[in-house]
C-alpha cells in the first residue's frame, strides 16, 4: 500500500469540538452569548444618547416609512416595524431552533424533564401579570399587563453567561427552556390580545403556509430548503396582513425543524461524492457533493449555525438601537419613580418572576411525589428565576403596542430598570452560592436528579480497553480513530487527564472511518492483536505518534519494536482475527449517536464542545460532584 499524504492537518490553536453535527457546544446561545449582551447594552446607551439629542431626530428616523413591494403585494410599514415584527422573526426562529434542538438532541428527549420547567415558565408569566395587576388594578395603566410576562432570551442568557460562565450545562438547558415557553405564550398573547381586528383572509394563508411548511419535510432534499423558506414567509406575510403580529412565525417554524445527527451512511456518500468530484472536477459533481455535504445534517443545525451570529451580533442590538430611547430629564425621571406602570413592571419582574420559578418548581415536585423533580439544584432554580426577570425585547413589543407617549416612556423605564435590578439580583445570587463549601455549592447547582446517559453499551471490565482506578468516580470514554489527526491531538490531553485525576478512569473504543482514513481499520485490528500479547497501550501510543505510516509493514515494524511475537501478530492481521471486536466498538459508536473522532463520553454523557484539557477538567469536575451528590 502506498503512504497517505496528507495535504492539511488541523490548526492546534483552534479550538476543537469535533462532534456530531447538530450537538455543537453546547448550543449557540450560551458560547457567545455575553458578547451578544454586550453589544446589546451598547445599543441601548446609544439609543439613550440619541434620543436626549433633538438635533439628531430619533423618532423621526425610525417613523421613515418603507414600502416592499412583490407584485400586488405590498407592505407600507415604518423603520420600527421592519425591525420589530421582521428582523425580530429570525431571532425568534433561532430561539425555536435552539428549543428543538434540545428536545430532539438535549437533555429534553427525555420528555419527563420538560414538564416543570413548561411549568414553571407558565407560571413564570401569570404570577408577573398578577402583580403588575395588582398595581396598577383600575388604571389606565392595566392595559399593558402584557409587558410583565417575557423574558428576554437572548440578554437573559447573556448575562448568564457574563454572570456564572462555567455554570453547567443542564442549568442552561433549564433556562433556556423556561425562556421558550415564556416567549411562545407571550407572542400568542401578542397575536390574541395586542390585535385589533384579525382578518380572516390573512389568518387563512398563514395557517395553510405553516402547514405546508411542516408537511413540506416530505419533499425530496433539495426542495425542502426552498419550502422552508417560502412557508415561514407566507405565514409572516399572512399574519402580518391579518393584523397580527408576526415575530410568532419565527418561533414556530423554529420549532417545527427537527434536529438529529448525521448517519454513517449519508457521510460516506458524501465522502465518496467528495472523492468523485476530485478525480473529475465538474459543476455537476460539485453540485451533488454539495448536496449530500449539506443534505447530512439537519436544516436545524445548518440554519443555527447561519443565523446565529447575525440575530446576537446584529438583529438584537439593532433591535434595542429602535426601541431603547427614552428622553430622560428630571420630570420624566420624577413621573416614572411615581407611576404605577413603571413601578408594576420592576416588581413583577424583580420579585414575580423569581417567585414564581422558584414556588412552582417546588409545588411540583411535593405534589408529584418527587417525580417531578428539578434537573438543578434549588440554588440554580433560584438563580434561573432571576435571570428570568431580564425582559426587554417582549416587553418593549407589547408596550409598543398598548400605549404611546408618556405611558410608553414609563413603560420603557420600568424595563430597563427590572433588566438592571433582575441581573444585579443574578449576580448576588450566584456570588452567595459560590461562597458555599464545596458539597453544599454541588448540591445547589447540581441537584440529585441524576444525568441522561447518552452511552448505548456501558463499559465492560472484561472486553474494553481501560486504564485508571476499577473504583474511578468518574469514566471518560473515547471513541477514536488512529489515523484521525484530531484524536491524536487529543492523546496527550486523554493521559494528563488521568495524572492530573486520581479518581478517573479512561476507556478507548474504536471507531476507524475508512472513507477517509485508509488505514484506520488495520491500525484498530493491529491494536487488537497488540492487545492478545499484553501490549495495547505500548501500540496505541505508537499508533497515534505514527498515525501517517500505518501499513502492514509499518504495524509490523512496530510490532517487532514492541517485542511481540511476530508470526502470531502479522498472522491475526491477515487472518482478519480482530475484525468483529472492532466492529463491535463501531456498533455501539453507531447506537451512540457518533458521528466523528474524537468523542468523549463523561460519565455516559456526551461531552460536546471544546476537548482541550482545561474544558474536559471543567467537566469532569462537575460529574465528580453530581456523582458525590447522587451518593449521598
Amino acid at each position: 500500500m502506498p503512504q497517505v499524504q496528507r495535504t492539511m492537518e488541523p490548526d492546534p490553536t483552534t479550538s476543537m469540538a469535533m462532534t456530531p453535527a447538530g450537538s455543537t457546544a453546547r448550543r449557540g446561545f450560551p458560547r457567545s452569548g455575553s458578547a451578544g449582551a454586550t453589544l446589546l447594552v451598547a445599543a441601548v446607551a446609544v439609543a439613550l444618547v440619541w434620543a436626549n439629542l433633538p438635533s439628531l431626530d430619533y423618532d423621526g428616523f425610525w417613523s421613515w416609512v418603507l414600502t416592499v413591494q412583490l407584485g400586488p403585494w405590498a407592505a407600507h410599514l415604518d423603520l420600527r416595524t421592519w425591525v420589530n415584527s421582521g428582523l425580530m422573526t429570525l431571532f425568534f426562529l433561532v430561539v425555536g431552533l435552539e428549543a428543538r434542538r434540545e428536545f430532539d438532541l438535549g437533555d429534553l428527549r427525555e420528555r419527563r424533564r420538560v414538564a416543570l420547567p413548561v411549568l414553571a415558565g407558565g407560571a413564570g408569566m401569570v404570577i408577573p401579570v398578577i402583580v403588575y395587576l395588582i398595581v396598577n388594578h383600575g388604571g389606565a395603566g392595566a392595559q399593558g399587563w402584557g409587558i410583565a410576562m417575557s423574558t428576554d432570551t437572548a440578554l437573559a442568557l447573556g448575562a448568564f453567561s457574563l454572570i456564572a460562565a462555567h455554570a453547567p450545562g443542564r442549568i442552561r438547558t433549564f433556562v433556556l427552556t423556561v425562556f421558550v415557553v415564556d416567549d411562545l405564550v407571550a407572542l400568542i398573547v401578542i397575536a390574541v390580545a395586542y390585535s385589533e381586528h384579525i382578518a380572516v383572509p390573512g389568518m387563512v394563508v398563514a395557517v395553510v403556509a405553516f402547514a405546508g411548511l411542516l408537511t413540506g419535510r416530505r419533499l425530496p432534499h433539495r426542495l425542502r430548503g426552498w419550502s422552508f423558506a417560502l412557508g415561514t414567509v407566507l405565514t409572516w406575510a399572512g399574519l402580518l396582513s391579518a393584523g397580527i403580529d408576526p415575530v410568532v412565525a419565527g418561533l414556530a417554524a423554529g420549532l417545527a425543524a427537527t434536529a438529529y445527527t448525521p448517519s454513517r451512511t449519508e457521510l460516506e456518500e458524501a465522502t465518496r461524492l467528495v472523492r468523485l468530484f476530485r478525480e473529475q472536477p465538474s459543476a455537476k459533481l460539485a453540485a451533488l457533493a454539495t448536496r449530500s455535504l449539506t443534505g447530512a445534517l439537519s436544516a436545524n443545525s445548518r440554519m443555527r449555525h447561519t443565523l446565529h451570529a447575525a440575530t446576537s451580533y446584529g438583529i438584537v442590538p439593532l433591535f434595542a438601537l429602535a426601541n431603547a430611547g427614552i428622553v430622560v430629564d428630571g420630570d420624566m425621571v420624577g413621573q416614572a419613580l411615581r407611576s404605577p406602570i413603571t413601578i408594576g413592571v420592576v416588581l413583577a419582574y424583580v420579585v414575580g418572576k423569581p417567585a414564581a420559578v422558584v414556588i412552582t418548581s417546588w409545588l411540583a415536585e411535593r405534589l408529584s411525589g418527587g417525580s417531578l423533580r428539578p434537573p438543578v439544584g434549588w440554588g440554580a432554580v433560584l438563580e434561573s428565576g432571576t435571570i428570568a426577570g431580564i425582559g426587554f425585547t417582549v416587553s418593549l413589543l407589547i408596550a409598543n403596542l398598548a400605549f404611546s407617549g408618556d405611558a410608553l416612556d414609563q413603560a420603557k423605564i420600568g424595563t430597563l430598570a427590572a433588566a438592571a435590578g433582575a441581573a444585579l439580583l443574578s449576580f448576588a445570587v450566584h456570588r452567595i452560592i459560590e461562597t458555599l463549601p464545596a458539597g453544599a455549592r454541588a448540591r445547589a447547582l447540581l441537584g440529585t436528579a441524576g444525568r441522561l446517559v447518552d452511552l448505548a453499551e456501558p463499559v465492560n471490565d472484561d472486553r474494553d480497553h481501560i486504564q485508571g482506578p476499577p473504583t474511578a468516580v468518574v469514566t471518560v470514554v473515547e471513541y477514536g480513530d488512529f489515523e484521525c489527526p484530531w484524536t491524536a491531538m487529543v492523546g496527550p490531553t486523554a493521559q494528563e487527564l488521568l495524572v492530573e485525576n486520581a479518581d478517573v478512569r479512561y476507556v478507548w473504543r474504536h471507531l476507524p472511518l475508512p472513507d477517509v482514513h485508509p488505514y484506520a481499520q488495520e491500525a484498530a485490528e493491529a491494536a487488537e492483536a497488540a492487545e492478545d500479547q499484553g501490549a495495547f497501550w505500548p501500540m496505541h501510543t505508537l499508533l497515534l505518534e505514527r498515525q501517517d505510516r500505518l501499513t502492514l509493514d509499518d504495524l509490523t515494524g512496530y510490532a517487532e519494536q514492541l517485542g511481540l511475537d511476530l508470526d502470531q501478530f502479522r498472522d491475526d492481521l491477515v487472518r482478519r482475527r480482530h475484525e468483529a471486536r472492532v466492529q463491535r466498538d463501531i456498533d455501539s459508536a453507531d447506537r451512540s449517536g457518533v458521528a466523528g473522532t474524537p468523542t468523549f463520553f463523561i460519565n455516559g454523557q456526551r461531552h460536546d464542545g471544546p476537548q482541550d484539557l482545561a474544558t474536559l477538567n471543567r467537566v469532569i469536575d462537575e460529574a465528580r460532584a453530581q456523582a458525590a451528590v447522587v451518593s449521598r
